[in-house]
């Protein structure tokens, strides 16, 4: 049984989902009931792990709250609201544009308003992609779409495993990395004419230590208030106009 839900679809029932991800449907998330291991269920983590879906194990109450409506036998899918991108798609944007790659990385964003407004940013400064990890980050629901005016269907967007692991990736194809952290230097002294990447912290804790030592700079934006910090999207939208200034100049 399907049930549309602001150009997201959940899928519920065993052999819905399984057909699902056969079919190659652009899968979110796959959320399974604790407790349940028997019959299709590993013929279900495995395709999802083959599609890259995350795989989620929730309780049963939970699955009832999420679709009250559908008979998801104890597995529950929540597809995309557009598909998925490998990291390989979005550098390759650049190169057909002719233009210096311009990346940005989402570390750990899990408000969707706040990836959904990144995304939108991201769309209208002429980024090439935003890349995001599987785990604690927010993803590409309805709200997201919704929220970003609809540059979540437009912007390609990879999700990776491994943050750290794509940061080296992107420094094999000579792409320097920007972190936006408050101890950095200052943003517009910062030289971001070249191949750049610029990586967003989470509402909360900022990037991630891994993730920090990985950059190849640290930026910070001037506070003049009582408030240390801006919300992760706004900050997001000025380093990105950053960018588009000195690349106009």
């Amino acid at each position: 049984m399907e049930k549309e839900t602001q150009k997201v679809q959940l899928i519920g029932g065993r052999n819905a989902v399984i057909e699902a991800l056969r079919t190659q449907t652009a899968m979110d998330t796959i959320y399974i009931a604790e407790g349940e291991l028997s019959g299709s269920i590993g013929k279900i983590k495995a395709l999802a792990k083959e599609s890259g879906a995350v795989v989620k194990t929730v309780s049963r109450k939970k699955l009832d709250e999420m679709a009250p409506q559908i008979h998801h036998q104890g597995v529950l899918a929540v597809c995309a609201c557009a598909e998925y991108v490998t990291v390989e798609e979005i550098l390759n944007v650049s190169k057909e544009k002719g233009t210096e790659p311009f990346i940005i990385l989402a570390d750990e964003i899990e408000d969707p308003h706040n990836l959904g407004a990144i995304l939108r940013t991201a769309e209208a400064a002429g980024a090439d992609g935003v890349i995001i990890p599987k785990r604690r980050s927010a993803s590409l629901t309805a709200t997201v779409h919704k929220t970003s005016a609809g540059a979540a269907s437009v912007v390609k967007v990879a999700r990776v495993s491994n943050l750290v692991a794509c940061m080296k990736e992107l420094k094999q194809h000579n792409i320097w990395i920007y972190g936006a952290d408050m101890d950095g230097g200052l943003f517009s002294k910062t030289d971001l004419r070249g191949p750049v990447a610029l990586v967003i912290g989470s509402e909360g804790k900022g990037i991630s230590r891994l993730v920090k030592e990985e950059c190849d700079f640290i930026v910070s934006l001037p506070m003049f208030g009582q408030i240390n910090s801006l919300n992760a999207s706004v900050a997001a939208g000025i380093l990105m106009y950053e960018v588009v200034r000195q690349r106009q100049e």
